[in-house]
Protein backbone atom coordinates (compact mmCIF):
# COMPACT_ATOMS: atom_id res chain seq x y z
CA UNK A 1 0.00 0.00 0.00
CA UNK A 2 1.19 3.51 -0.71
CA UNK A 3 2.36 6.03 1.88
CA UNK A 4 -0.48 8.38 0.91
CA UNK A 5 -3.02 5.62 1.50
CA UNK A 6 -1.52 4.70 4.88
CA UNK A 7 -1.34 8.32 6.02
CA UNK A 8 -4.91 9.12 4.96
CA UNK A 9 -6.23 5.98 6.67
CA UNK A 10 -4.33 6.70 9.89
CA UNK A 11 -5.55 10.31 9.87
CA UNK A 12 -9.17 9.21 9.42
CA UNK A 13 -8.97 6.53 12.13
CA UNK A 14 -7.33 8.97 14.55
CA UNK A 15 -10.13 11.46 13.90
CA UNK A 16 -12.74 8.74 14.47
CA UNK A 17 -11.10 7.69 17.73
CA UNK A 18 -10.59 11.18 19.15
CA UNK A 19 -13.98 12.62 18.20
CA UNK A 20 -15.84 9.47 19.28
CA UNK A 21 -14.14 9.48 22.67
CA UNK A 22 -15.01 13.15 23.16
CA UNK A 23 -18.66 12.57 22.24
CA UNK A 24 -18.96 9.53 24.52
CA UNK A 25 -17.31 11.32 27.45
CA UNK A 26 -19.63 14.31 27.05
CA UNK A 27 -22.72 12.10 26.96
CA UNK A 28 -21.51 10.15 30.02
CA UNK A 29 -20.85 13.37 31.96
CA UNK A 30 -24.41 14.55 31.30
CA UNK A 31 -25.99 11.31 32.56
CA UNK A 32 -25.99 9.34 35.80
CA UNK A 33 -23.80 6.45 34.67
CA UNK A 34 -22.85 5.09 38.06
CA UNK A 35 -22.81 1.31 38.04
CA UNK A 36 -24.31 1.05 34.57
CA UNK A 37 -22.94 -0.63 31.47
CA UNK A 38 -23.83 0.63 28.02
CA UNK A 39 -23.92 -1.31 24.76
CA UNK A 40 -22.04 0.62 22.08
CA UNK A 41 -21.85 0.20 18.31
CA UNK A 42 -19.65 1.96 15.75
CA UNK A 43 -20.37 1.68 12.05
CA UNK A 44 -18.01 2.76 9.28
CA UNK A 45 -19.23 2.77 5.70
CA UNK A 46 -17.69 3.47 2.34
CA UNK A 47 -20.67 3.78 0.02
CA UNK A 48 -18.62 3.76 -3.17
CA UNK A 49 -17.09 0.40 -2.20
CA UNK A 50 -20.34 -1.04 -0.81
CA UNK A 51 -18.45 -1.63 2.45
CA UNK A 52 -19.84 -1.57 5.98
CA UNK A 53 -17.84 -2.44 9.08
CA UNK A 54 -19.48 -2.69 12.49
CA UNK A 55 -17.81 -2.92 15.87
CA UNK A 56 -19.81 -3.59 19.05
CA UNK A 57 -18.81 -3.57 22.67
CA UNK A 58 -19.61 -2.25 26.13
CA UNK A 59 -18.63 0.86 28.05
CA UNK A 60 -18.91 0.87 31.81
CA UNK A 61 -20.16 3.97 33.56
CA UNK A 62 -18.11 5.81 36.11
CA UNK A 63 -18.47 4.94 39.76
Amino acid sequence: MSDDFNMSMRKFLKQVGVTSQQAIEEAMREADTSGKTYAVKAVITINELDMTHEVTGEIKGQD
